[in-house]
């Protein structure tokens, strides 16, 4: 994949050179409001957080296996996958992650990345830099609280990725990775009526569930003639949200959301 043009390291404590619109990082703002109760100050806190704004094309990379990353990237718009690479040249996604999410909060005290940030559509992003961040949570512990809670959901959804490719059959990997985008898509406001966006290839499925593309593509069709859901082109449609789940064996216990939609 490509690699993302990210911008200059900013000097200590040079935090006003480009504040960012409310709108954007009330991106930020909603996606920790699905998991705590955000102050009138955190608010204002986190809506002064500088940042440097730019638009990526789909599959270039955002961050490297390898590198030292000096800022954090908040999605605005689009989609992003963590990824791993091996040397003949398989992939292995990590995790999917949508407007709200910051997927390398984790470099705010690992220095060096053990896995690369790909974009997987289109998209906008925030570079933050750590030393604003850092100081945010200095003077602001209820955000540091909830950054903390962040990480320790990012790691459930590890723990229950891991689960699913290890133990689930094909169609309950994918019933289950449906499942679970429908219902953070959904916390986010951007989805409704058991219909979302899914920006996941057959491929990009086939290497986050740890099979061929061919058997993720004779499954979908056995799934959609079971009347359970129907995938076409970029939009999914849930047609049978409690048949899904079942067949998913899912429990959204392990992504700690207030906001659930109706079965």
């Amino acid at each position: 994949m490509r690699r993302a043009e990210v911008p200059p390291r900013r000097r200590k404590g040079d935090f006003d050179m480009s504040f960012a619109a409310g709108a954007d990082l009330g991106l930020l703002i909603r996606k920790l409001k699905s998991i705590i109760t955000v102050s009138d100050a955190e608010r204002s806190a986190i809506e002064r957080l500088p940042m440097t704004r730019r638009q990526l094309p789909a599959r270039q990379d955002i961050v490297r296996d390898g590198d030292h990353p000096t800022q954090c990237c908040l999605m605005l718009e689009g989609w992003a996958f963590r990824y791993k690479l091996l040397d003949e040249g398989k992939r292995q996604i990590l995790s999917v992650h949508i407007p709200g999410d910051i997927p390398d909060l984790q470099s705010l005290h690992l220095p060096v990345m053990d896995h690369n940030l790909g974009a997987l559509t289109a998209c906008t992003v925030a570079f933050i830099p750590h030393e604003a961040l850092r100081e945010l949570t200095r003077t602001h512990p209820g955000i540091t609280a909830a950054l903390w809670r962040d990480t320790l959901v990012d790691a459930a959804i590890f723990r229950e990725w891991m689960t699913n490719i290890g133990r689930r059959s094909t169609s309950g990997r994918i019933t289950h990775l449906f499942c679970e985008l429908y219902l953070k898509l959904h916390a986010m406001g951007l989805a409704e009526n058991h219909a979302c966006e899914m920006a996941l290839t057959q491929g990009d499925i086939a290497d986050a569930i740890g099979v061929s593309n061919v058997h993720v593509n004779r499954v979908l069709q056995e799934l959609r003639g079971e009347g359970l859901l129907t995938l076409q082109g970029q939009r999914l449609v849930i047609h049978d949200w409690a048949g899904l789940t079942k067949r998913a064996e899912f429990d959204p216990a392990y992504l700690h959301l207030k906001r659930a939609p109706a079965p």
